[in-house]
């Protein structure tokens, strides 16, 4: 039989969006530092849980974006989705739904990871941040810009941009506190819904939350962001993503042919972008796969022969 893990945190609280859609705040056992960072935002911890059903099984763990800022030192907060059609036979989101508050649970206490700031776009870096949420996806840039308000209430957000795509419009967690936060200190929002006709009430924008960077709606997106026409390019914007694999390659698809380039290796060697060129393109992935086919040569081939022309007509 499977070891199981040894619970060391309480879920404290549970907050259910949607029935497949929750926020789980939980008290780790380890009191969390009472002074400094204890974590940078856009980084994550791992959950874990046992199967108490077929303990056979044994436990499971998972990473997951915190979406709670640093600055609180109470409880840790995640921004999760139940799994529908799970891949594995022992689906974390699967135990996670039977959990009450006040029930145990594993946490990996120690944050980890390099989607931050700091390690993406850079500090200080004057160009706008246009953070892309899938879904859930949303957590590392709530984690964030919550983290910047902590450290200066009277800080402009009007440097972050966040697209929020969902299938609904009740999907869109968090909704409240960012339009305050957009109203307040200028964070730009833009919610899309790619299901409306099962919203009447919806108003807003649609489709996919990667549809912003199409070509027949980049001009669009540019009014929205105060833009001239044509300067969303890399000089003036960088592009941070966290969601399904689908979004992430379509981003990529759409922005490299706008001179953006990818963070990630495989995809800079397949397109021949070479190392002076500095990348734009910051994605959130558990997966080592790159999100888009390298092996698809005739892909590879247009976007390569669009990287080079976007560069020529920068240079012109």
């Amino acid at each position: 039989m499977a070891k199981p893990l040894e619970y060391n945190a309480t879920l404290v609280e549970r907050e259910d969006l949607t029935p497949a859609l929750g926020v789980f705040r939980i008290k780790p056992d380890e009191a969390l530092p009472r002074e400094g960072a204890w974590f940078v935002p856009g980084q994550y911890m791992v959950l874990g849980l046992n199967n108490e059903v077929k303990p056979e099984l044994g436990g499971v763990r998972r990473p997951m974006s915190i979406a709670s800022a640093p600055e609180r030192r109470d409880l840790v907060e995640f921004y999760i989705r139940y799994v529908e059609k799970p891949e594995s036979e022992n689906p974390f989101t699967h135990l996670l739904w039977t959990r009450k508050a006040g029930e145990r649970m594993y946490v990996r206490v120690h944050p980890t990871g390099k989607f931050t700031v700091e390690d993406t776009t850079g500090v200080g870096d004057p160009r706008l941040k246009v953070c892309v949420a899938a879904g859930t996806g949303l957590a590392p840039f709530l984690s964030m810009v919550r983290s910047e308000i902590n450290r200066d209430p009277n800080r402009s957000l009007a440097d972050y941009v966040i697209i929020h795509g969902v299938s609904y419009d009740a999907d869109l967690g968090y909704r409240e506190e960012l339009e305050r936060l957009a109203e307040k200190h200028k964070l730009v929002y833009l919610p899309t819904v790619s299901r409306p006709k099962a919203c009447p009430s919806w108003g807003g924008f649609t489709g996919r939350a990667e549809g912003f960077f199409a070509p027949d709606r980049i001009d669009a997106l540019e009014d929205v962001l105060g833009l001239k026409k044509g300067e969303f390019r890399p000089d003036r914007v960088q592009i941070l993503i966290c969601g399904l694999q689908g979004t992430i390659g379509t981003c990529v698809e759409n922005l490299v042919p706008r001179g953006f380039v990818p963070d990630n290796r495989k995809i800079r060697k397949a397109l021949e972008i070479g190392e002076e060129h500095k990348a734009t393109i910051f994605y959130e992935a558990y997966d080592t796969v790159p999100p888009i086919d390298l092996d698809d040569a005739h892909k590879v081939a247009g976007l390569k022969a669009a990287f080079q022309a976007a560069l020529r007509g920068s240079a012109a």
